[in-house]
């Protein structure tokens, strides 16, 4: 199973996790939620502070099984120097159990060897990709081929709307 999380922020914190059965799923086969308190402000450049206890205490109602893996929204590495975002963190909170992919939609500035520009449909624009635990140029031909005509796979779409309601 794929395991998707984004997290909006109002004035809680809104955790939607969409699970589906293979890269191209054109539907869901769960949706998981869950409203928190915000723990922690937002500070530049250590987003995962806020962000990491909203997806662990979602992932709490999931139970993950041998070959399961999870996508972020952000960054698993940051750079060619061992910085880790989001799901870097995730994957050292899961005892580096499950693969890791980042996807994220804006470019971060330091160089990453381990990042890929991934360009779907027609766009120009191209989203990030990261991962831990799994081989990022595999990764990458799964993320061209995931559902969806435009730069945001049809599945992510959804997680992003659903997180903002």
């Amino acid at each position: 199973m794929i395991y998707a999380f984004d997290t909006y922020y109002d004035d809680y914190a809104n955790t939607v996790c969409i699970a589906f059965e293979n890269w191209t799923s054109e539907n869901e086969s769960n949706i998981f939620t869950e409203k928190t308190d915000i723990t922690s402000s937002y500070e530049s450049g250590a987003f995962y502070k806020r962000e990491l206890p909203c997806i662990l205490s979602l992932l709490k109602t999931i139970e993950l099984k041998e070959g399961d893996l999870i996508i972020v929204d952000g960054y698993v590495t940051l750079d060619n120097d061992g910085k880790i975002g989001l799901g870097g963190y995730l994957y050292e909170a899961l005892d580096q159990k499950y693969p890791i992919i980042g996807i994220a939609k804006n470019e971060f500035a330091a160089p990453d060897s381990q990042r890929r520009n991934v360009l779907r449909g027609e766009s120009k624009t191209p989203l990030f990709l990261t991962a831990m635990g799994a081989d990022v140029d595999e990764i990458l031909t799964k993320v061209e081929q995931m559902h969806g005509a435009y730069r945001i796979p049809t599945l992510l779409k959804k997680l992003d709307q659903l997180s903002r309601m």
